[in-house]
């Protein structure tokens, strides 16, 4: 059933990434454009999961898995800059000062650096079958998201409720809570994968919050 579901998930990313790579084009919205590498790491992410049982279990899998760590560490980061433009395309004054444009930038490194020196530097693998899913997992895993996951959630929920009431936008709001809800909350379901589709709800309330504000400029 997972394999399946991860297999949709694949199609919906890469379903998104034309929508926003289509967006961007008409728009030139750049809040749009530092979606497209998140959603394509996501690409990756779920191509590798949802056929990694037809892989098999090996040095190769273990690598392309050792990969999607890697791009979650660098790509998952740049939406604290994402949220930064949202900010400034709704002509929030202090949004467009120098000061605030260093500080999200100098976030993001920061967060990237903490994801790859707490997540990633000297990570161990193992292969793990979940629900019919072949993956290779962290051996030291904690069981709860990374801090740079929960800062970059805090940064999109906070962002999402001031373009909330700046520009009567309500959906980006609605995908930051959902995902929030859905991380802490634990489903009664047997799968992995159903929890992914509040991840793949935030990430459309993400591209439909930049076609908003490319429409309204």
């Amino acid at each position: 059933m997972d394999t399946i579901l991860f297999g949709f998930f694949l199609a919906a990313y890469v379903g998104l990434f034309l929508y926003i790579t289509a967006a961007y084009k008409k728009f030139k919205v750049n809040s749009s454009a530092i979606l497209i590498p998140v959603v394509l790491g996501l690409v990756y992410d779920n191509t590798i999961i949802s056929t990694g049982k037809f892989i098999g279990e090996g040095t190769l899998l273990e690598n392309l898995n050792l990969v999607r760590y890697w791009l979650h560490a660098f790509f998952t980061p740049l939406l604290v800059l994402f949220a930064w433009k949202t900010l400034e395309q709704a002509h929030i004054g202090w949004a467009d000062t120098k000061w605030f444009t260093i500080s999200g930038i100098l976030v993001t490194i920061g967060l990237v650096i903490l994801e790859l020196v707490t997540e990633v530097f000297g990570l161990v693998v193992s292969p793990e079958w979940e629900y019919g899913v072949l993956t290779y997992s962290s051996t030291d895993a904690s069981g709860g998201p990374p801090i740079m996951v929960l800062i970059v959630s805090l940064i999109l929920f906070i962002s999402s409720i001031i373009i909330w009431r700046k520009q009567k936008w309500v959906w980006f709001f609605i995908g930051s809570a959902a995902m929030i809800a859905g991380s802490a909350v634990p489903l009664p379901v047997e799968s992995a994968a159903v929890t992914n589709f509040f991840e793949l709800g935030l990430l459309i309330s993400l591209a439909a919050t930049a076609v908003f504000q490319g429409k309204n400029k």
